[in-house]
């Protein structure tokens, strides 16, 4: 059967694997119809698929499976379905489990069995309840199996024998695959699903993992979201895979403590070297281990009949990506979209001088914002997106990127000459390193634009270094935000930025801090800034002028603005976006007007 006769049916199609899957189908040239709850959801999926290159929306039907059809619209053509659906929730009351799990397996089998040019039902079960005796569960049986497994496992459990039970009653060909732990895609790292194991991540991110539950043979395999959907688009066109379930996942996954030491070598954390038997965990209060029961079935030495899936894959010449990367890029946009509390799109580590960094904002762009004191990209966002064709990059050491002051040269020069970086808008700190990048490779930045920046301003205060460290370490968002613009309001803004102050960018923040008082550096920083032949913008806010000394010196160089934002103080971007973001675009052409679109500093 070609492509062009294929009609597929997704079922689940909003969700993580649901959408790699149609995006999988769509790509192999196969029409796709979807089935979710909501025109609103499908909305939210046709907006995915083309920001991935599938500009074609698959077809938009209603499912309800507690109706006496599940499926709302024109399927008689359809020759293939994809049950994606389902709850991947852990506490969930039994009921609500079997009512999500069960009943739609049911529902889906029926109405399989009613389309007259069905040529197979693929089912999503689980690594870990794949293979059910297909035999009608007791009443006994069910009890035990939801009183031992938990809701969710059990319910798994129980549909993947159901399945296969009424497909076999009513004549519907079928497929099952049991995937593993689904992580990311191969190629970009990308999940959108922060579940299950990327909550083990989440918690060695943060600190917060003192200790691996487990042994040294515990096995958490993992599966690519993009070679699982591959490997489903193949199944309906291959008469062997009829009647045959098949585990993905890649048997040379390491073990938990391995994959878990891989992240976070990557993640340049401490890995625990405590470990605590399975047995242990169930026995503590849940208060102390914070896991939830139900996920600690799943820490197990088993391992799995993976020899099929290997020879299916093998005929079709489908090659299972590296697994170790594409735990690394999952790990990436894990942390990147700072495990779902942040956007998704527009965010990404890049290696610049070899320097693991975070960026926000459209890759490769020409404008880049480097952020000053004690904040991060996240909080030049709003400036970043309302200026189109910008982006931010936390320094070495801050925000979430890895390195120290001493890679500044290197991940400097890397920035300008190699990341295409032309317009560097440094704020605060992030003026030095202007500064110094322009200085050194004068030819390679055609401006700057410098916010706050410190060398011109009054010299502050000597803070000692480990006060300040202990400060930035503990601070809430709430008090940040009332001592850097007067205003708790802006404690949200800042939640990010407290979050990387207490991962460990505090100690370098105070280290540089420290160094901002220092007046041989800032005598170089303005020595260096005289020289640059370039034109320099300078944004103050009205509360946090330049120092007299600073403002005579900024008259006297022979290509350099002064705007002044009223009402601002040293951390514009926080209270005044908008208008930071028009000073910051203006001038990005030589014929661009002579009046600055913000009040200009009177003489």
């Amino acid at each position: 059967m070609s492509a062009a006769d294929r009609h597929a049916l997704v079922l689940g199609a909003t969700g993580f694997v649901g959408r790699h899957l149609v995006l999988a189908l769509g790509r192999a040239g196969v029409r796709v119809s979807t089935a979710s709850r909501s025109h609103e959801s499908f909305r939210r999926l046709a907006h995915w698929l083309a920001e991935h290159g599938h500009d074609e929306p698959p077809a938009d039907l209603r499912v309800d499976f507690t109706g006496p059809s599940p499926i709302e619209g024109e399927c008689d053509g359809v020759t293939e379905i994809y049950n994606c659906a389902g709850a991947y929730r852990f506490g969930m009351p039994a009921d609500e489990a079997r009512r999500a799990n069960v009943g739609s397996v049911r529902a889906v089998v029926a109405f399989a069995a009613r389309l007259p040019r069905l040529r197979r039902l693929v089912h999503v079960s689980g690594y870990r309840v794949g293979g059910q005796d297909p035999r009608p569960w007791t009443e006994e049986r069910r009890r035990e199996a939801y009183r031992t497994l938990g809701a969710y496992e059990a319910s798994k459990a129980e549909a993947d024998a159901v399945f296969q039970a009424e497909a076999e009653r009513l004549g519907v060909p079928w497929s099952i695959v049991n995937p593993a732990s689904v992580i990311g895609d191969s190629a970009t790292g990308e999940a959108g699903q922060y579940l299950g194991l990327a909550t083990t991540l989440r918690d060695l991110w943060q600190g917060g993992l003192p200790a691996i539950p487990g042994d040294a043979r515990t096995f958490v395999p993992v599966v690519a979201v993009d070679y699982l959907a591959r490997f489903m688009t193949l199944l309906p066109v291959d008469g062997t895979a009829e009647r045959a379930s098949y585990w993905l996942l890649d048997d040379e996954t390491p073990a938990l403590p391995g994959l878990l030491a891989l992240v976070a070598e990557h993640y340049r954390v401490k890995a625990p070297r405590v470990r605590v038997p399975v047995a242990l965990v169930k026995r503590l209060p849940r208060r102390l281990t914070k896991a939830d029961p139900e996920t600690l079935t799943f820490l197990s030495g088993d391992r799995y009949p993976t020899g099929s899936a290997r020879a299916f894959a093998a005929r079709h010449g489908l090659v299972m990506p590296d697994t170790v990367t594409t735990i690394r890029r999952w790990a990436d946009d894990l942390a990147a979209s700072r495990f779902g509390d942040a956007p998704a799109r527009g965010r990404r580590f890049t290696h610049p001088g070899g320097v693991r960094t975070f960026e926000t904002g459209e890759p490769g762009a020409p404008t880049v914002v480097l952020p000053g004191l004690p904040v991060n990209a996240d909080t030049w966002a709003p400036v970043v997106a309302a200026m189109g064709r910008a982006r931010a990059a936390d320094l070495p050491g801050l925000g979430m990127s890895a390195g120290h002051h001493d890679d500044w040269p290197s991940w400097l020069a890397a920035l300008v000459t190699e990341t295409g970086a032309r317009h560097l808008i440094g704020h605060s700190i992030g003026a030095a390193a202007a500064v110094e990048a322009a200085a050194a490779h004068p030819g390679a930045v055609d401006r700057l634009t410098l916010v706050a920046p410190f060398f011109l301003q009054a010299r502050p205060a000597p803070i000692p270094r480990l006060l300040a460290r202990r400060y930035l370490g503990r601070v809430s968002s709430h008090a940040l935000a009332e001592r850097l613009t007067g205003d708790p309001a802006h404690a949200p803004a800042l939640e990010s930025s407290v979050a990387d102050l207490r991962r460990g960018a505090a100690a370098t923040a105070a280290r540089l801090l420290a160094a901002t008082a220092s007046p041989r550096w800032r005598a170089r920083l303005r020595a260096e800034l005289a020289r640059y032949p370039g034109h320099v913008h300078v944004v103050v806010g009205s509360h946090d002028p330049l120092s007299p000394e600073g403002r005579a010196f900024a008259d006297a160089l022979p290509r350099a603005t002064v705007t002044v934002v009223d009402g601002a103080g040293h951390h514009p971007q926080l209270t005044h976006p908008e208008e930071v973001a028009r000073a910051a675009a203006w001038n990005a052409s030589p014929g661009a007007s002579a009046v600055p679109p913000v009040r200009p500093l009177s003489p």
